[in-house]
């Protein structure tokens, strides 16, 4: 039992000192169709991550999301939607359902991941690197804020932009965000 307790309290202090994430590189995730994505595969990519929902007055920004998608691929943006249900229960169906509705209603192509949460005790690693790369500078709390909060991502895997939901993402101030990190 000793020898159970010593392992157990060694185990513990090697991941309370685990290194901490350096880029968005160092994560993985789980894509829609339940894949592990390796995000290390998007080095020297332009990253837009956006927090979606299906059933949110501000879901039609997958249209642009994927219009953003079409203009810049080829110069080296990838999009990457990460569902979410904890704004108003406005993405309460299964990855199936998500991955589906998207389609149909938006012709997504871009990259979807598995449902996350983005704020709380059991936000995704990802996120929590996130906010913490790109903290709001008018609010105590650091969350996020609602569906379709965006956050731009250098070829580097360090976040240089962030952007309220209710930028659009083909607002001018987002699209030179986006521009100027595919320039570099």
């Amino acid at each position: 039992m000793k020898l159970l307790c010593t392992l157990a309290t060694l185990v513990f202090s090697l991941t309370a000192y685990a290194p901490a994430a350096d880029s968005v590189h160092d994560f993985k995730m789980n894509s829609i169709k339940g894949k592990q994505v390796d995000l290390s595969k998007y080095k020297g990519k332009v990253l837009l991550i956006v927090n979606t929902a299906s059933q949110c007055g501000l879901t039609p920004h997958y249209e642009h999301l994927q219009a953003m998608h079409e203009k810049y691929a080829d110069k080296g943006l990838v999009v990457l939607g990460f569902p979410c249900n904890q704004f108003g229960k406005q993405e309460p169906g299964s990855d199936a359902e998500i991955s589906e509705f998207c389609v149909d209603n938006y012709g997504v192509e871009f990259p979807m991941f598995s449902k996350i949460e983005v704020n709380g005790d059991n936000a995704a690693e990802l996120y929590k690197y996130l906010k913490k790369s790109a903290p709001l500078k008018d609010s105590e709390k650091n969350s996020i804020r609602w569906n379709f909060e965006k956050f731009v991502v250098g070829k580097d895997g360090k976040v240089a932009e962030r952007f309220s939901p209710r930028v659009k993402p083909n607002a001018d101030e987002l699209v030179a965000a986006v521009e100027e990190q595919l320039a570099k």
